[in-house]
């Protein structure tokens, strides 16, 4: 599937890079632009299937790439957004999935990039409607008090919960733990009995039922 693009980074060096790689991995690159102000006639000029947008951009040099993004999701729903961040931002992850219901976005990290196959991965999940929100982020989401359910889950479920919030299947979530899939499936099974959360079998609503529960439970 091809995947046209509209980046936005006020740097010029990373900008041209990650304009460069998305284009070697055959994702076209149709505008890409260094400010928020630019962003949204951009997109609206050439009607991308994928905006990819660092937050902190001119002009005010503060989440000026989040609310651009969010107004572009507000305009034309579904549009698939992802975020890139120097910093861990819980409000700003909440913020996307507050919008249009969650799917077709992401949030990542910018050192994600350094792993080239992943990072298209991600992109091209989100394209198609998935929802990625970057593993530190849900590490940090996972810190609870004590009487808070996810504190009753155990080492290896936490583990658990943190892949599949990112949209790992229980297949990849098996191979990356090291672990048989049926063990995956049972531990998925726990964890979701243990959050009260009902089991569902498309993977996009599975990640956006933890995360919903992830982000009411912090607040």
């Amino acid at each position: 599937m091809t995947v046209r693009v509209v980046l936005a980074e006020d740097g010029v060096l990373l900008r041209e890079g990650l304009a460069g790689l998305l284009e070697r991995f055959g994702l076209p690159v149709v505008a890409s632009v260094g400010d928020a102000d630019a962003l949204i006639p951009a997109v609206e000029a050439h009607r991308p299937d994928l905006v990819v947008t660092d937050i902190r951009m001119p002009p005010q040099m503060s989440d000026d790439g989040l609310r651009a993004a969010l107004e572009l999701r507000r305009r034309r729903p579904g549009l698939p957004v992802v975020a890139l961040s120097q910093y861990v931002e819980r409000s700003y992850a909440s913020a996307l999935l507050d919008s249009d219901g969650g799917r077709g976005v992401g949030y990542l990290l910018k050192d994600r990039v350094a792993d080239v196959e992943e990072f298209v991965e991600v992109l091209r999940g989100v394209a198609a409607g998935g929802t990625v929100i970057d593993p530190t982020v849900v590490r940090q989401l996972l810190r609870r008090p004590p009487e808070d359910p996810v504190a009753r889950l155990s080492a290896r479920e936490r583990e658990v919960l943190a892949s599949m919030a990112t949209g790992l299947s229980n297949a990849a979530i098996a191979r990356q733990l090291f672990v048989s899939e049926a063990a995956v499936g049972k531990h998925v099974g726990n964890i979701l009995a243990k959050l009260g959360l009902p089991p569902a079998d498309d993977s996009n609503r599975r990640v956006l039922a933890v995360l919903a529960y992830l982000r009411r439970s912090h607040r």
